[in-house]
């Protein structure tokens, strides 16, 4: 209901959405040459003069008294890319921003919060958001409206309507943008708390009745049209005691990981999954990688092979571990964002997908139908031109079909593989290289717990390694910094809580006392940088803008909570102890009316 009153609020300002495009400019020094985020970096030479997101952005709009436009992407993001070249590039749409507003690029990976923020004011106004998300805000920091990609004709049509109705109609344009914030803020409120308390065993019991009303029982996952892996959920599933987690949910547990680990989310050539797919059968991947995929699929899996005693998801947590070791590591130390979604070309998913031809190039007559028995490429049966390779027949079923020992077909196997992958290494693929202490703390936690399990010796001196990197380069014996300290670019709630977990894990396999004291220290800054008694926690220190978001219990997206991090961590620690009991019982009002996008806290909460 507050969402339909926002969307009133703002609706005649839609309506003007028509537009967005481009423009040149004389010489002038680049505010974004040298950022540490790819993404930035490639917007440095457009003719639009970006400024980077901070307050010299605000005060230049406040100074020069016009809106600011945000726009908000990622170097993985194919739209992106698409926007820059077809708008942020073009001479007129780069004249119309230059002139009229105050244009800002921001990589949400290094703003999480500011993109969070923006990304809930478009969707509850424009029933859909994405990246690039493009946003106008007052000079106060009031956002107008927005929208995902558009193309150039109707963009440059938003920008001459914007600017026209601030130069005619200004006052009107500041009342309702204030009127859509207060109405965003209260919509965000927590509802009020339930008469009744339900029992951890009844709590427990009603997420699992929601996660199996949105579940696929086909496909595996939750809903029906694209599919996101959505980890928090299905871990809170797999731990689940044994008494919620029926027969119905171990079935769809199983059906889900299955689906994701043979079908187009994961790459069967080199290993490490997509970070999602745009269909609701796991077949067509958005094709680009993301660490934390990587950190929180394998953890995942690692969950699975132990509470499902079944040996096959640890293979498939080892692999992937084995892929984002090789594949993502930094020179520098520590592992990269992201592998891009497009290839050099610009082509979504070129670095991935094949022809016939060039398959059939690659290999004898008389292994080409062993080869595509292997791995299938369904594509090819549907018409397309270019095809992905997803699991097909196994090496066993090979040998048998085949009359040759598993033995035989498995070096025959390991040598088709490595001959398409090294056709592949010769197409370029992109890469986000900035280094992300959070993301890293992921994959820290991930390594530590893949170096306790069976036959995972190899995974602890990478895990040492990690552990080491995050110490000497993110922080500096007073704060953590989100990317390697001489950049610049302070920690997050995220960064600190997910370090801490990460240390925390790695000290408990390690054996090393002074890990687990920065722990503490991490959890002490979290609390004190992050957390605000009457709001909750914030994901930044100083938000920047008004109505920015806080919360008792903040909700799990594609990523977990930190905050329920910073309170698991909490339990252990004497000084934090009893301020994480109080903070949980004000979370609970809003994990017990939806329990199914809190289930970092629904675990905090049902665990004994």
């Amino acid at each position: 209901m507050d969402g339909a009153r926002i969307q009133g609020a703002a609706v005649w300002l839609r309506l003007l959405i028509v537009a967005f495009l481009p423009l040149p400019a004389e010489a002038w020094e680049s505010r974004l040459e040298g950022s540490p985020s790819p993404y930035l970096a490639m917007h440095a030479d457009d003719p639009v003069r970006w400024w980077p997101w901070g307050e010299a952005a605000l005060a230049a709009a406040q100074e020069q008294d016009k809106l600011l436009f945000v726009s908000i992407g990622y170097f993985s993001c194919h739209w992106c890319h698409v926007m820059h070249r077809e708008s942020f590039r073009d001479a007129e749409i780069a004249r119309l921003l230059n002139e009229h507003f105050i244009p800002v690029k921001v990589d949400r990976e290094l703003d999480p919060e500011l993109d969070a923020h923006l990304i809930d004011f478009v969707r509850r106004t424009q029933g859909y958001a994405g990246w690039p998300l493009n946003v106008f805000l007052t000079p106060d920091g009031h956002p107008v409206t927005g929208a995902a990609y558009l193309p150039p004709e109707r963009f440059r049509a938003v920008l001459q309507k914007l600017s026209g109705l601030w130069r005619t109609r200004r006052d009107e344009v500041e009342r309702l943008a204030r009127r859509a914030l207060d109405l965003l803020v209260r919509a965000r409120r927590p509802k009020a708390a339930a008469t009744v308390v339900l029992d951890a065993r009844r709590l427990q019991s009603k997420f699992v009745a929601r996660a199996l009303e949105l579940a696929d029982e086909l496909s595996g996952g939750f809903g029906h049209e694209n599919k996101f892996p959505m980890q928090p959920q299905l871990m809170a599933l797999l731990q689940a005691d044994a008494g919620a987690r029926e027969e119905a949910v171990e079935a769809f547990l199983r059906l889900t990981l299955d689906q994701m680990a043979q079908r187009g989310l994961r790459d069967h050539l080199a290993g490490g999954f997509f970070r999602y797919t745009v269909d609701p059968q796991w077949s067509v991947p958005h094709y680009e990688k993301m660490l934390y995929t990587q950190a929180l699929l394998a953890l995942l899996y690692l969950e699975a092979a132990d509470r499902l005693d079944h040996s096959a998801y640890r293979a498939v947590a080892f692999e992937t571990l084995d892929f984002t070791l090789r594949k993502m590591a930094s020179p520098g130390g520590g592992y990269v964002a992201a592998l891009s979604a497009v290839d050099e070309a610009g082509v979504e998913g070129g670095h991935y997908l094949w022809s016939r031809d060039e398959v059939a190039a690659l290999f004898s007559p008389e292994e080409l139908p062993w080869v595509l028995r292997r791995w299938r490429f369904e594509g090819w049966t549907q018409g397309e031109e270019k095809a992905l390779p997803l699991a097909g027949l196994s090496t066993r079923e090979l040998a048998r079909s085949a009359g040759v020992a598993e033995t035989v077909m498995s070096r025959w196997v390991a040598q088709w593989r490595q001959r398409l992958l090294d056709a592949r290494a010769e197409r370029v693929l992109p890469m986000d290289g900035k280094v992300l202490a959070g993301w890293n703390g992921l994959l820290l936690t991930a390594l530590a717990r893949a170096a306790a399990a069976p036959g995972g010796d190899r995974f602890r001196d990478p895990a040492r390694e990690l552990a080491r990197y995050l110490i000497d380069e993110h922080w500096d014996g007073g704060r953590l910094w989100r990317t390697p300290k001489e950049q610049g670019v302070p920690a997050r709630l995220e960064d600190y809580a997910w370090v801490a977990l990460g240390l925390d894990a790695w000290s408990r396999v390690s054996g090393e006392p002074a890990q687990a004291g920065l722990v503490e220290r991490l959890v002490a800054e979290s609390w004190r940088l992050f957390h605000h008694d009457s709001n909750g926690w914030r994901d930044a220190e100083r938000p920047l803008l008004p109505g920015m978001p806080a919360a008792h219990a903040q909700e799990d997206g594609a990523l977990p909570a930190p905050s329920a991090a910073v309170l698991t961590l909490s339990r252990r620690v004497p000084a934090h102890a009893e301020k994480a009991r109080k903070v949980l019982l004000a979370a609970r009002p809003a994990v017990q009316s939806a329990p199914f996008w809190h289930p970092s806290y629904l675990l905090l909460l049902v665990a004994p």
